[in-house]
């Protein structure tokens, strides 16, 4: 075998090892996305007419209420943003004004320019948040407290109306007494807990609001799931350009080949 074909032979061989490598330790390095949280079980019948149950994740469903500039809104009146919620009430001497300020501050961390005043980025993310306390937080005490806290009224909601729907809202929709640090009253939604929501109303996160390590994972989870389309459609590909079981067998081949060649050359020679 001469210097060359042993060269070649070698190339044939270590060129799709090390890209195998060179690929897998990028995908060990790879960022991991904001996890779904709740799932739904679906009943479907099938044609021998046997019951198959299904999970889907679950969708959030739409409530309609009134914010502090006494517009009647839906929560599926922002198409394509990501959503921020929380629970509060305007009288609570507690946990409320501190997750409405650093709601305030996360609001902030999204103002293009730096500049409350001059332009904030309202088509990444809304802010909503649920009074507990309707009879008391009626529209004009609910924009006063989001002008003391210098709430952008573009992108965040402060949402009075029907206390009983909140209520069923937290609870069914977004199950937060399962995922909170403390029993929380049917009654009564008192939580520090910030509930993100993706482009579909799917819940991908809850967050203590009172904790800052807590919430600059929330602005990390935002910025993640803003680009969460694109990276699908990459990480499609990257799966296929990774799974390369069959590469011991493409390395075989080649082998094979190389050696059917080199004994084909022989008799020709010979």
């Amino acid at each position: 075998m001469t210097k060359k074909a042993l060269l070649s032979l070698c190339i044939a061989i270590i060129l799709p090892i090390v890209s195998y490598l060179i690929l897998k330790s990028a995908a060990t390095t790879a960022v991991v996305m904001p996890r779904k949280y709740l799932l739904d079980t679906v009943v479907e019948r099938i044609n021998n007419g046997k019951l198959q149950t299904d999970s889907v994740w679950h969708k959030t469903k739409n409530i309609q209420l009134v914010n502090q500039l006494g517009d009647t809104v839906c929560l599926y009146d922002k198409p394509g943003k990501i959503i921020v919620i929380d629970f509060f009430f305007t009288h609570c001497r507690s946990i409320c004004p501190i997750l409405t300020r650093n709601m305030s501050k996360l609001q902030h961390s999204f103002i293009v320019g730096g500049d409350l005043r001059k332009k904030v980025d309202t088509s990444v993310v809304q802010f909503i948040s649920f009074s507990i306390d309707t009879d008391r937080d009626s529209v004009s005490v609910l924009k006063e407290y989001a002008d003391r806290f210098g709430v952008n009224h573009d992108n965040w909601w402060m949402l009075t109306g029907n206390k009983h729907k909140i209520a069923q809202f937290a609870f069914e929709e977004l199950k937060v007494d399962q995922y909170s640090d403390a029993p929380i009253d049917s009654d009564f939604v008192h939580t520090n807990r910030y509930v993100l929501l993706d482009k579909e109303y799917v819940v991908r996160g809850y967050y203590n609001g009172l904790d800052s390590a807590s919430i600059g994972k929330l602005a990390r989870d935002i910025g993640l799931l803003m680009l969460e389309k694109d990276k699908t459609k990459k990480s499609k590909i990257f799966l296929q350009i990774i799974d390369l079981s069959w590469l011991w067998f493409v390395i075989v081949l080649l082998v094979a080949f190389f050696v059917m060649y080199m004994q084909g050359r022989r008799k020709i020679n010979g």
